[in-house]
């Protein structure tokens, strides 16, 4: 009984594993993602449109479900000495035997200029 009862609980954890690791990962990444992209975007020209179409990119790179309107991008003050804000809520539904899950990511970052 004891051996059954284990080997149970050990298919239950691989299966959680699976289902729940990768949007994780995908999340660190995207999050990752977006620091360098407001780290890079604080010291360049670039506009908040272009900064919402790299991050969108990236988006869809990692098979993150978010529409580019639902990425919130706010850019303020001049090159190097402003700051830049990006915003992205999105939600995975990973599908476990017989129960959906939701799970609510909010990658978010601001970054400062040096001055």
């Amino acid at each position: 009984m004891r051996l059954a009862i284990g080997i149970i609980v050990i298919v239950a954890v691989i299966i959680f594993g699976v289902a729940f690791v990768p949007p994780y990962w995908d999340n660190y990444q995207f999050e990752d993602a977006i620091k360098t992209e407001a780290l890079i975007s604080t010291n360049s020209a670039k506009t908040e449109d272009q900064i919402r179409d790299t991050v969108y990119k990236k988006a869809k790179e990692l098979e993150i479900p978010v529409e580019r309107d639902a990425i919130k991008v706010q850019r303020s003050g001049m090159q190097g000495s402003g700051f830049v804000a990006i915003d992205v809520p999105y939600t995975v539904v990973v599908n476990l035997p017989g129960y959906p899950v939701e799970l609510h990511f909010d990658a978010a970052t601001k970054n400062k200029g040096v001055f």
